[in-house]
């Protein structure tokens, strides 16, 4: 028998052929579900990895008494249902049918359009939004614009549970003052449910970014300040000195990361940014400090030299 205090189940709820299940595996799958579930009768639909922390996940049986026969075995079973040693909690969903609804506005989608009131363009960073949404779950994609409407955001999460905890948490509330600029008073959030459920992000750049896809390529202004070349009277490039490296990673052995290169260049300086693209078959990245000076002495520290013996070379 279970010794936790949160019941298995829930005996109040009106039955109902979908079934709501909690405290899963972390990233549990549909043939985990099935498998759980199929003992009892038909499965025609799931939605797995929902919620916040992405624990939670609903199971349609075909017809009621399906449902009923799960619930009433688990509860009067001396043992609990697991999925990978966790004991699943069960109860009766308060919908009918699992509906991916793509309609707009107030259908529930999984992608948020957020309207940033009394702030222009370049007021708010994408990544003070991605802070402040990323609190509810993963956020995927992010693109940012400019409307009638003001300055506006869409924002994909992996599913409408989580999207629907954004904007229900954070509609008509400010972002943290802290996050905003000095001279900033309050910017309130108007946030609806837009009909796009997968952003085309093309380019990460100060406008867009794709959190799924580190490979993707980088806008040159992705990064305020990026390294600019001229050429000078012997037709040779001048390179004008900037806040941004351009780093060049030759002789692989693995792959590099994000976190790799932040390990390396902040022995150096607070590290702003880091970008990975690939371009004409090789691997490159941009790495932002605060000023000039300390990127002249990452680039004079590290240039043609290695991280590892036999491994990457700048």
């Amino acid at each position: 028998m279970s010794t936790s205090s949160q019941p298995q189940f829930r005996y109040t709820q009106t039955p109902s052929k979908v079934l709501h299940l909690r405290n899963l595996p972390w990233e549990c799958t549909e043939e985990e579900l099935i498998q759980l579930c199929d003992p009892f009768g038909k499965i025609v639909n799931t939605k797995c990895n929902v919620g916040a922390n992405r624990n939670q996940a609903f199971v349609e049986f075909a017809d009621l008494n399906q449902a009923i026969s799960m619930v009433s075995y688990y509860a009067s079973s001396s043992e609990p249902a697991q999925i990978r040693g966790k004991i699943v909690y069960i109860q009766y969903s308060n919908r009918h049918e699992i509906v991916n609804n793509k309609s707009p506005g107030d259908a529930p989608g999984n992608v948020l359009l957020v309207t940033i009131e009394g702030v222009e363009a370049g007021d708010v960073s994408i990544d003070v939004i991605h802070l402040v949404f990323s609190a509810f779950g993963f956020v995927h994609k992010i693109a940012t614009f400019e409307k009638a409407a003001g300055f506006q955001a869409l924002i994909q999460f992996s599913d409408p549970e989580t999207a629907s905890a954004a904007r229900n948490a954070l509609d008509g509330r400010s972002i943290p003052r802290y996050l905003l600029p000095e001279h900033f008073g309050s910017c309130h959030l108007r946030i609806s449910y837009s009909a796009h459920t997968d952003l085309n992000i093309k380019f990460q750049s100060h406008r867009s970014r794709d959190y799924t896809n580190p490979y993707l390529p980088v806008n040159p202004t992705a990064m305020d300040g990026a390294m600019q070349t001229a050429v000078g009277p012997d037709g040779k490039k001048v390179e004008f000195q900037s806040n941004v490296l351009l780093a060049l990673i030759e002789n692989m052995q693995y792959a590099v990361t994000v976190d790799v290169l932040h390990t390396v260049f902040s022995a150096y300086g607070s590290v702003q940014k880091i970008a990975i693209f690939e371009k004409n078959g090789a691997t490159q990245a941009l790495i932002q400090y605060p000023d000039i000076p300390t990127a002249a002495v990452a680039k004079e520290a590290l240039e043609g030299h290695c991280i590892y013996d036999g491994g990457y070379c700048f």
